[in-house]
């Protein structure tokens, strides 16, 4: 079975890592370095780094971050924010990216994730989906880190995204996020449902028991926290050893 990928999402307003609630209120951290190279320390699987008002200002300020960060870390890193082409995506991943993450420009013009998945695969691109709920059972899509409404539907928009070529979708839920309360498991196993390829997981992880519900009860392979990790509630390590208690299947770490 394949095993449950334990992901640090890294939010970044560069120079710094910030953190808010509902993608609001944001407060600065620090080096988005410096956390990236204590989670590597300490046995993380994954990294993302998304920049999140890349898209607000059309810029991408963050690769020369990740440039740097690459010397260091040696986990897969996806970059998100301000991937608008084709060379974007170059740009990023001679920095270093393995993927990247892509919203507001697929969001404006579907036809690049064509573009991207015949250019680079399929395996390095992310549709990352801002779900909001508005009636139960159904979300929207967002976009601009929450702020603009797409009146996609977050469901059939994962389903288009996946048909179009991406290779793995990033969900955040809008309503849960920085909530560190839980996450919207119904969104999560909507989307999982809905789809064929892997689900990365985002918004209120506050402990493993949320993260075992969206394993158990979401269906996902990958989950990604924030709020747990730069706030020190729990290190990578307690949370996978927890994992590995629980019967989760993570990848162990000597």
């Amino acid at each position: 079975m394949e095993n449950v990928r334990l992901i640090a999402r890294l939010d970044i307003k560069a120079p710094n890592l910030v953190k808010g609630v509902q993608l609001e209120g944001l407060r600065k951290l620090g080096s988005p370095n410096d956390f990236a190279r204590e989670y590597y320390r300490q046995g993380i699987d994954e990294i993302l780094y998304m920049d999140i008002v890349a898209s607000l200002y059309e810029r991408n300020s963050i690769l020369s971050l990740v440039e740097a960060a690459t010397a260091e870390v040696f986990v897969p890193i996806t970059v998100g924010g301000g991937i608008r082409s084709v060379f974007d995506v170059a740009k990023a991943l001679r920095a270093g990216a393995d993927k990247v993450a892509i919203n507001t420009a697929a969001i404006k013009r579907p036809e690049l994730l064509t573009e991207i998945a015949r250019h680079f695969g399929s395996q390095c691109m992310v549709l990352s989906i801002e779900a909001k709920s508005t009636t139960p059972g159904r979300w929207e899509a967002y976009f601009d880190n929450g702020r603009e409404h797409t009146g996609k539907d977050a469901v059939a928009w994962a389903r288009e995204g996946e048909a179009l070529g991406a290779g793995e979708i990033l969900l955040t839920s809008v309503d849960h996020e920085g909530m560190a309360a839980g996450m919207d498991i119904a969104l999560i196993r909507a989307v999982r449902e809905a789809v064929t390829i892997p689900v990365i997981a985002s918004g209120g992880v506050g402990s493993v028991d949320h993260l075992e519900a969206a394993v158990r009860k979401g269906g996902v392979r990958a989950v990604a926290m924030a709020h747990t990790l730069h706030y020190r509630h729990q290190s990578v390590g307690e949370i996978r050893a927890e994992a590995i208690r629980r019967g989760l299947n993570v990848r162990q770490v000597a």
